[in-house]
């Protein structure tokens, strides 16, 4: 996806044209298919609809061609399947023509669904549509084993399963990569083989019936809670967790209107769902339709909307956000959104602010990158996106870029840096040196747009070249999808030239060697992140009560790759149990710190903190405020998991010095260290009472806040200051993801340091003779104090 990626995917025709059930089930603005005749019925019928690609371009050359072959001057049936012989609509919408290129056999919607991508997209993107299928997007399976490690049916970081059974049959080494990666990524997968499996099964299935969920003869409280509590992860799994992957439509509505396999990504939809371009037959006031007929992708894949006259190109984040607004928020946050549950600032008329993605937002403060015109894809390489082959088991294995791959350090450019910089624990295959600069790129990577090498292209981490990111001179060019050229800023230049914004920045990053060398860039320069505390999950198995079950409606797919979900006006397959989820409370000031997989201090923010409650199929009450218990860094700790993450929220101006080293959150001790919400493991009662005596006066007095067992932290609290006990699980996906070691804690803290000064000035003789300055001294005026204080008891020491 960097500007040169593959963009493929004539899939991404995909919401093209309408399904005619979908179109004609709702009355609005239309014109009714009509009969034509003399075949290339295709063009005839959808006159005045928008060509997938710019008739000019090499792409769309191809698919006319191919098309005209098979009686279609437009190209339709290379995509769509159908007859473009038939002089009615039904007919014209059947079958596909003997010759197709990709033996399809149906007529499709969505081109670009996961089920037929390869009998479409697959024509030109064989190699992409193939490690599609591998990848998260489709497999999905960090999501599944971190969830499933949180509710402790899983305790272990090995990853098992995906939303559908899949094989890595080509071995270890990656389909796509230079000689460099692929050495490099060999290695790692020999350390971590837990993290890269080489098989995945399909998530188990759901309880079949209230059979599943009896208490059996004999079997123990504990036993039959056990094995509720199995079902039970599985049933919140299926409901509320996969819904996103490229293998279904997903819930169809504002803000999450997609196609499905490489139409996800690659046709826009608005939030609304509205078609906006000029085919009549698609109905203008039907929500979810595409926007227009037209694929997004690289720079030279232009979209231009009629209704509004805006031609953009590009992925915009909020298509990515159809998806990535749950998890870790990247998505959202990278806009400057967050979740909350108030419905203000209210509309016109009183009303409720508008739910997008199932939610309503505050707005915070987004990234500088978004705010400059990036794109998602103007950092993530198509390996990011697509995969290279590889079956991974989380996000940081199949992401191959660093922030330094780009902006360099304060002693080396980018080009200067050995490969494997910024991934402490994965770097045992890179090679020697200075990584350089590439020249060329790989054939998978120039399919989309192509720009110059100047210099030569910038490397990543992991040794790829970025398609869009090149060398100019003593400049680095990223060239945007958007359209827009940005010069990146270097550090080492800002050390050479000693053009640093502030003093502090000057300190953090020039003069404190360990923050460059132990922590991630973004530890420092994350504005704010999302922290959601505390997922307490319902799960109730009483009779009647129903949800989607994703995985199986994905698996319920046909010859036109269409799913049991997918066509307008269906809901999908329904398992048994209703999944309801709710909050302790929400943060997103000054995210806690802790060491993520590649050995490196990051921000942590609440992973799935699930607490969950199970209600049997005769309403009782089977589990009650329950939290697992799993093995980590040695110790068993609450399953309530803090994840590492980049929040995709940077700003220019760091975090300060002491939002880090004064404050015992960020050290992981909980907020205000750790000393509110610690009696959450007792039921609370709320009742006028003799004081006295702390008896309630009434005997109607009832339980206001129901305890959590074991739950007497507050939810921000990783370690406990006392003891050094790790409280929670901090990651769950790799080996060295933790909570802060002590040394590491003990280094940063330097809470109540002003003491050692302030304690002294009521000692006027002393305090005259070491601040002369009349009044209250600025920061400034501290911080030159502090400066001489040091360089004259320095001198004094050399006497």
């Amino acid at each position: 996806m960097v500007g040169n990626v593959k963009i493929a995917l004539i899939a991404a025709i995909a919401g093209s044209t309408m399904m005619l059930s979908a179109a004609m089930h709702e009355k609005g603005t239309m014109t009714p298919p009509k009969s034509v005749s003399g075949g290339d019925s295709c063009v005839k019928c959808h006159q005045g609809i928008e060509s997938i690609r710019d008739p000019k371009s090499d792409m769309m050359k191809q698919i006319v061609a191919m098309g005209k072959g098979m009686g279609d001057s437009g190209g339709c049936v290379v995509c769509h399947g159908g007859n473009p012989k038939a002089g009615t609509a039904e007919e014209a919408h059947k079958g596909a023509p003997k010759a197709h290129p990709g033996s399809l056999t149906a007529f499709v919607r969505d081109p670009g669904s996961y089920w037929i991508m390869d009998k479409t997209c697959g024509i030109c993107h064989a190699d992409t549509v193939a490690n599609m299928k591998k990848a998260l997007m489709a497999t999905e399976a960090g999501k599944i084993q971190g969830n499933l490690h949180t509710w402790g049916t899983e305790p272990t970081m090995k990853v098992k399963f995906a939303n559908y059974d899949i094989k890595d049959e080509d071995g270890k080494k990656p389909a796509w990569g230079t000689k460099e990666y692929k050495k490099y990524m060999v290695a790692m997968i020999d350390k971590y083989p837990d993290q890269f499996p080489t098989e995945l099964k399909q998530l188990p299935m759901p309880p079949k019936s209230e059979a599943d969920l009896t208490r059996k003869p004999g079997e123990s409280e504990e036993a039959y809670q056990a094995r509720v509590a199995y079902h039970a992860s599985i049933t919140y799994q299926r409901s509320d967790c996969q819904r996103c992957h490229i293998g279904v439509r997903g819930r169809k509505g504002r803000g999450d209107w997609r196609g499905m396999g490489c139409s996800a990504c690659h046709i826009p939809y608005g939030n609304e769902g509205l078609y906006e371009g000029g085919d009549p037959t698609i109905d203008k006031k039907e929500h979810g339709h595409l926007l227009v007929h037209e694929i997004q992708g690289t720079r030279k894949a232009k979209v231009h909307v009629p209704s509004t006259g805006v031609t953009f190109s590009g992925i915009h984040p909020e298509t990515c956000n159809s998806c990535h607004n749950r998890g870790k928020r990247i998505g959202v946050s990278y806009m400057g959104l967050m979740e909350q549950p108030y419905s203000s600032p209210l509309m016109p008329g009183g009303k409720a602010q508008l739910k997008t993605h199932g939610k309503r937002y505050k707005h915070i403060k987004e990234d500088l990158h978004f705010k400059a015109g990036m794109t998602c894809q103007d950092c993530h390489t198509s390996i990011d996106m697509h995969g290279d082959g590889t079956l991974y088991g989380s996000t940081l294995g199949q992401v191959e870029i660093e922030c330094s791959d780009c902006h360099g350090t304060t002693r080396k450019f980018p080009w200067e840096l050995q490969m494997g910089y910024g991934e402490k624990e994965f770097a045992m295959g890179a090679k020697k040196g200075p990584r350089g600069l590439s020249k060329k790129l790989p054939a998978w990577m120039r399919q989309g747009t192509v720009y110059k090498p100047m210099d030569g292209y910038l490397l990543t981490a992991r040794g790829n070249p970025f398609g869009n990111v090149v060398k100019k001179g003593n400049k680095v060019i990223v060239h945007l999808a958007s359209g827009k050229d940005l010069e990146v800023p270097l550090l080492k230049e800002k050390h050479m030239k000693n053009s640093y914004k502030s003093e502090a920045g000057k300190v953090a990053m020039d003069e404190i060697q360990a923050h460059m060398d132990k922590l991630e860039c973004y530890s420092c320069h994350s504005d704010w992140a999302p922290q959601c505390y505390g997922c307490h999950v319902k799960v109730d198995y009483t009779k009647g009560k129903t949800k989607i079950d994703w995985i199986a409606s994905g698996s319920t797919h046909f010859a036109n790759g269409e799913t049991s979900e997918s066509v307008l006006g269906t809901k999908g397959k329904k398992q048994i149990g209703k999944a309801h989820e709710t909050r302790s409370y929400l943060r997103w000031e000054d995210p806690i710190l802790g060491i993520n997989g590649e050995g490196l201090v990051t921000p942590i923010i609440p992973g799935c903190q699930v607490t969950y409650t199970i209600i049997g199929p005769d309403g009782s009450t089977v589990t009650l405020n329950k939290q697992a218990r799993v093995k980590d860094n040695g110790q068993i700790v609450d399953a309530i998991d803090m994840s590492p993450v980049q929040p995709h929220t940077t700003g220019r101006k760091a975090r300060t010095c002491e939002s880090c080293h004064s404050n015992p959150k960020a050290l992981g001790y909980g907020i205000q260290d750790g000393q509110f919400l610690t009696d959450q493991d007792k039921d609370l009662k709320v009742d006028l009472q003799d004081l006295a005596t702390g008896k309630f006066a009434s005997k109607h007095t009832t339980i206001q806040i129901k305890a959590i067992p074991g739950m007497n932290f507050d939810w921000s609290k990783v370690v406990d200051r006392k003891t050094g006990k790790q409280l929670v699980n901090v990651g769950s996906h790799w080996p060295a993801s933790r909570a802060l070691d002590k040394d590491i804690r003990d280094n940063m803290e330097r809470t109540g340091v002003c003491m050692g000064c302030h304690k002294n000035m009521t000692n006027r003789k002393l305090w005259e003779k070491v601040n002369k300055t009349p009044g209250i001294l600025s920061d400034k005026q501290h911080q030159e104090v502090m400066d001489k204080l040091l360089h004259a008891g320095a001198k004094a020491g050399m006497k």
